[in-house]
């Protein structure tokens, strides 16, 4: 008798390296689109993640709303306000990855958040819930160092994506590869986040210095990333694309319009 195969699709942080593993033998730069959960609001959330996939998105980032985001600049604290105001909590964030995952959406879902809340909710059980509804990867800039959070993502399969930034050695930049087991985020820009107008130098020379530091961990870009002509110059340069502020603005606005721009973004990432 022949074994039968699993089609069981991959994920946690397994799902992450696959998704820039694919896009990389396509010849392209992962998109990530950045997106606050509960905005434009809850079912409308999980229409818009469905969309952005749809469109071309090829990870999702979703923010956790936290009442003072430090690392944010004024468009995303609006929005996380927004949803603040609308009752968004943590376990909330959850369910709406879960409703997402019942869409069929399989690419890959990264929770951006802080570490109060996480730990409100507790770190083991938050790490926990969060595999089982969907979550395949954490970015949380304010507990790089704290050891309790990657122990408990990491014995539920969940990737850790650490942060780099123009400021960062190359020694330093090594340490944080070896413990990000999503991808490792290169910060464009030091300072809070918002859409800027063009690619400073200094951003391709952080991502010269990542990925040859990274040993082959995958290196995307976020932070003042706005407009197709920013992807396409940093496409060949790194194996991911995040777009934040930009695109959440355009959320705020006009949904169908992000969804535009997120099939505008995603022509602009062939690296070759």
């Amino acid at each position: 008798m022949t074994a039968a195969t699993s089609t069981t699709p991959a994920t946690g942080a397994v799902r992450i390296r696959a998704a820039f593993d694919a896009a990389r033998a396509a010849k392209r730069t992962a998109l990530v689109p950045y997106v606050v959960a509960g905005r434009p609001g809850i079912d409308a959330c999980v229409d818009l993640v469905e969309q952005l996939v749809a469109a071309g998105a090829d990870v999702i980032e979703l923010g956790v709303p936290f009442s003072d985001p430090l690392a944010d600049g004024t468009v995303i604290r609006n929005a996380t306000r927004r949803a603040l105001d609308d009752g968004m909590t943590v376990a909330g964030v959850l369910d709406i990855v879960r409703a997402v995952r019942a869409c069929d959406v399989e690419v890959p879902i990264i929770l951006m958040g802080y570490v109060n809340p996480l730990l409100a909710y507790g770190l083991e059980a938050f790490c926990a819930d969060a595999a089982s509804a969907g979550v395949d990867g954490l970015i949380v800039p304010d507990a790089q160092q704290l050891v309790a959070l990657r122990s408990a993502a990491s014995a539920n399969g969940l990737g850790i994506t650490m942060l780099v930034t123009p400021l960062s050695s190359e020694a330093r930049i090594r340490e944080l590869a070896t413990q990000s087991t999503g991808f490792l985020y290169a910060v464009a820009t030091t300072g809070a986040t918002g859409a800027r107008t063009d690619v400073a130098d200094a951003t391709l020379d952080l991502l010269v210095r990542a990925r040859a530091a990274a040993a082959g961990v995958p290196v995307a870009v976020g932070f003042g990333i706005s407009t197709p002509e920013h992807v396409a110059r940093l496409a060949p340069h790194a194996d991911g694309v995040i777009v934040g502020s930009a695109l959440v603005e355009l959320v705020e606005q006009d949904a169908a319009a992000a969804i535009a721009r997120v099939g505008e973004l995603a022509a602009a990432t062939r690296t070759a």
